[in-house]
């Protein structure tokens, strides 16, 4: 099967990031023939490092498709970056504004037009002490409900005991086993013909989130916790409103649901 058309601004990407993530770590990719080879896809990941998405991108890439990442604003003003962004399709996302809404509604386009996006709906690094997904924004499931699309499961784990942002550490030698696994598709039947609101979004996110957390107890090879942890909030209580914080890539604040 032909890879799908890139353009300069990947090939120039990729050639910077597979060196990298074989220096970064001993990475293993599991689950790659998941991935359609064509047609749109909705990948849905969890979030421990920074590195997370170079590791998405290279698995994508070796799939043979060209990976849309949901990402922060503010990064397409970083010089060359900003270039490599915008020269590869990828879809900015603004925090805690309306214009976050017109980023969900490119990343239900680039489903509609075929393209494989990738969301981490937790929206930035996890906060919990043992690497567990949190709380996630409904973006997700805006996304996810917005267009009839496979919705896959993506997991890393490693990548923070090369760069754990919060414990301010860079430990790359020696290199660190790196795990990105993709899980089968999630079935969507049951939320799919169901009115949108609010309630509807948190239970779709809450479900996505649940497949990325089992799929991750699988790699680690131990129970995953019960519920999602929360700052201030001990796992499994209940959640009020998640409107306060920032929004990176896990899409705009809790609320009413897009038009």
């Amino acid at each position: 099967m032909a890879r799908e058309k890139s353009g300069f601004w990947v090939w120039l990407t990729a050639a910077i990031v597979y060196p990298a993530t074989w220096l970064l770590g001993r990475w293993r990719v599991q689950g790659m023939d998941r991935v359609p080879v064509t047609g749109p896809a909705l990948i849905v990941a969890n979030h421990i490092s920074y590195l997370d998405p170079v590791f998405s991108m290279v698995f994508v890439h070796r799939a043979r498709r060209v990976p849309r990442f949901l990402a922060k604003h503010t990064l397409w003003k970083v010089p060359v970056l900003g270039n490599i962004l915008r020269g590869s399709g990828q879809i900015p996302v603004y925090r805690e504004s309306i214009d976050a809404q017109r980023s969900l509604r490119a990343g239900t386009e680039a489903l509609d037009d075929g393209k494989t996006v990738v969301i981490y709906p937790e929206g930035t690094i996890t906060r919990d002490p043992d690497g567990w997904p949190m709380h996630s924004r409904t973006g997700v499931a805006r996304l996810a409900l917005g267009s009839d699309v496979p919705v896959l499961p993506m997991v890393h784990w490693g990548t923070r005991e090369v760069y754990d942002r919060y414990g301010k550490k860079f430990r790359p030698l020696p290199r660190k086993e790196i795990v990105v696994r993709v899980g089968d598709p999630i079935d969507m039947s049951a939320f799919r013909g169901r009115g949108l609101d609010a309630a509807l979004l948190r239970e779709v996110t809450d479900h996505l989130m649940a497949v990325v957390r089992e799929l991750l107890a699988e790699v680690r090879d131990e129970p995953a916790p019960a519920g999602f942890y929360r700052r201030g909030r001990a796992v499994g209580d209940p959640v009020g409103d998640p409107g306060a914080g920032p929004v990176e890539a896990g899409g705009p604040p809790e609320g009413n649901p897009a038009p």
